[in-house]
């Protein structure tokens, strides 16, 4: 009970984190699910059909600001990715994506690592793709590090966090799928999936009547906070069960 509560919590406060921001919620969510423990044959799959839930309703509340050609091109990429790497996911030590977690939060805290790419237009989105499809599966949240290809300077707000809501559902569907063909049982913990998808909806709706509770300065700071306390976290946890065995 104690740790559906935590997870249902998690999944209510990181969803209200993604409405008010677009994005950051999946990947301090699948962060705090490897801090307690979980095993990634079940937070992997889990983890993908909150978010599915969580994206996809950001994607009904924004839908007339999605770039369709834009989603086209990330889907190119982003088709493949899952199916090639799940069946690598089925026989990973935790450990080693533990501390893999620990380097993709550190990545997501430092975003403008992108920009140094210098990858934009379709090119950008085609990479975006890439990244999500294949990186995805292993990490479970990939907002944070394909945003950087959608904030583009011809797109408003709105079209932003609308086409990243239906690409990142779109991946999400793609990886429960992919896990679904090699031997993950995505619907295993509906006992966790119901109430955690439950939560991310209405988080949701109420980060989307937060946005402007904080500044864009103060928020960002409290959420890196978070993110590297988590980072740490799970390096350690990664480093002492690989010690240890």
């Amino acid at each position: 009970m104690l740790l559906t509560a935590a997870l249902v919590v998690a999944a209510l406060m990181t969803a209200t984190l993604s409405g008010m921001a677009g994005m950051g919620g999946g990947a301090v969510l699948i962060a705090v699910m490897f801090a307690l423990g979980m095993p990634p044959a079940l937070a992997l799959p889990l983890h993908a059909g909150v978010q599915l839930a969580s994206n996809a309703s950001r994607s009904v509340v924004y839908s007339p600001h999605v770039r369709w050609g834009a989603l086209g091109l990330f889907m190119i990429t982003a088709v493949p990715g899952p199916f090639l790497v799940a069946p690598l996911v089925v026989d990973a030590n935790p450990d080693w994506i533990r501390l893999i977690m620990a380097v993709f939060i550190a990545m997501a805290v430092w975003p403008s690592w992108a920009q140094r790419l210098r990858i934009h237009g379709r090119g950008g989105l085609l990479a975006a793709g890439a990244i999500a499809g294949v990186i995805g599966p292993v990490v479970g949240a990939t907002g944070i590090l394909v945003a950087p290809f959608f904030l583009r300077d011809d797109w408003r707000k709105e079209q932003i966090i609308a086409t990243m809501a239906v690409a990142q559902a779109s991946g999400h569907l793609l990886k429960m799928a992919a896990f679904s063909l090699n031997g993950f049982n995505v619907l295993a913990r509906l006992d966790l999936l119901v109430p955690m998808a439950i939560a991310a909806l209405v988080g949701t709706l109420i980060g989307r009547r937060l946005v402007g509770l904080f500044s864009e300065v103060r928020f960002r700071q409290m959420i890196r906070a978070v993110m590297l306390v988590l980072a740490v976290k799970l390096a350690w946890d990664g480093l002492a069960g690989l010690v240890a065995g």
